[in-house]
């Protein structure tokens, strides 16, 4: 082996590793976040509808800046967008600690959904490039796994302090400084992840966008799949603290079941390749997780019991933890390197497009109909877009 191909290999490993580290932080503040702004909202005396509006507003500036800040990216590099994604969720944290009520949470949650967007879309290009076929399927695996990791944490700390101090606190102080943990490490990578590349807005705009999306058959099974799963984790991230909370669980055993299903997701991502073999292929391996996202969502509003929702999000566990590195690996090998990070702008404008919406159009049925209607009817959409994917896939 030659000097400079093992040199570009070391680079490869470092840079791998430095993006899942600084990720790992990301998603612990994120799953941090999932109890905390529940619980805080309900301190704050929120509605039903209240509280989804609190919760999508984290996703309205992605939902906007998705696309560009994929070109943003592309040029630029993943190095220097992780640093600035990190500082700017710092920056989030910060405020919604230092301005009380409404008006700083809603602030804080743009900033931090901003900066989540920015970290994650800088991540996924960064892997995007480090291989293809099973070894990509791989990399993203364990990538998936690492944020997986992070999710189990982030619950249980925030479960723990709330329960440990009657209440929020100084938690998003706390969860600042573990933001500014995974921005330092971004300054490890190195190679061809602090390299940008020359992108025109012709491939990297709204236009290019769209016209992959109506021809690339490849980017619609991706989207399609990205869809159904952030709308199931959605809600199942935002309203399962409100319904364990309604049937009078603990903050510490909340923490605890939402942790679950980040568990679950963490422990059978690295054999996604030995899954997807078992199935008989990606098309039908993503099939089946979403069918399991779709029973497991379906049935948690007729949960009487800490049993049935560990088994459910049990399900949800799987159905998640299979279906979004299937959708980044399918984007990943059905564009050019120079449309990359414009796609996966595109497809994580459509993730942030139903975080915005599943936790509105839930609370407003919630209001309506309760959890067990409101459960079952997002579970159904789940199945919709399953068998929306089975045409796809016979195209």
């Amino acid at each position: 082996m030659s000097r400079d191909v093992r040199s570009s290999e070391d680079d490869a490993r470092q840079s791998f590793i430095a993006v899942c580290v600084s990720l790992t932080f990301c998603f612990v503040v994120y799953s941090m976040l999932l109890v905390t702004v529940p619980v805080y909202g309900l301190e704050l005396g929120a509605s039903p509808l209240m509280l989804g509006v609190v919760l999508s507003s984290q996703y309205l500036l992605p939902l906007l800046l998705a696309i560009p800040l994929g070109g943003v990216v592309a040029r630029m590099g993943g190095r220097v967008n992780l640093i600035a994604g990190g500082l700017v969720m710092v920056a989030g944290l910060m405020v919604v600690q230092l301005v009380p009520g409404y008006p700083g949470l809603i602030i804080g949650q743009l900033l931090v959904g901003l900066a989540h967007l920015q970290m994650v879309l800088s991540a996924q290009t960064v892997i995007s490039s480090l291989g293809s076929g099973s070894k990509l399927e791989n990399y993203f695996g364990w990538y998936s796994t690492w944020l997986s990791g992070g999710q189990v944490i982030g619950p249980l700390l925030a479960g723990a302090w709330i329960e440990s101090f009657g209440g929020v606190g100084n938690l998003f102080l706390v969860m600042a400084l573990i933001a500014q943990l995974g921005c330092v490490t971004a300054f490890w990578l190195t190679g061809e992840a602090t390299r940008g590349i020359a992108v025109s807005r012709a491939q990297s705009g709204f236009r290019a966008q769209a016209a992959l999306m109506r021809r690339n058959t490849g980017v619609q099974m991706s989207v399609a799949v990205t869809v159904a799963g952030m709308f199931a984790l959605g809600v199942y991230g935002s309203y399962l603290p409100v319904y364990l909370h309604s049937l009078e669980v603990s903050a510490a055993l909340i923490g605890v079941l939402v942790s679950l299903r980040a568990g679950v997701s963490m422990l059978i991502r690295p054999f996604i390749p030995r899954i997807i073999q078992a199935a008989g292929g990606r098309e039908k391996a993503t099939v089946l997780a979403l069918a399991a996202l779709a029973l497991g969502l379906g049935g948690l509003g007729f949960a009487g019991g800490a049993t049935v929702v560990i088994l459910l999000s049990i399900l949800v566990g799987i159905g998640g933890g299979l279906s979004q590195p299937l959708s980044m690996v399918v984007l990943a090998e059905s564009v050019a390197r120079e449309q990359r990070s414009g796609a996966l702008g595109m497809r994580l404008m459509a993730n942030r497009a139903i975080h915005f919406l599943a936790p509105l159009w839930f609370g407003a049925l919630l209001e309506l109909a309760g959890f067990g209607v409101s459960f079952a009817l997002s579970g159904l959409v789940v199945a919709g877009i399953a068998y929306l994917l089975i045409c796809l896939c016979r195209q």
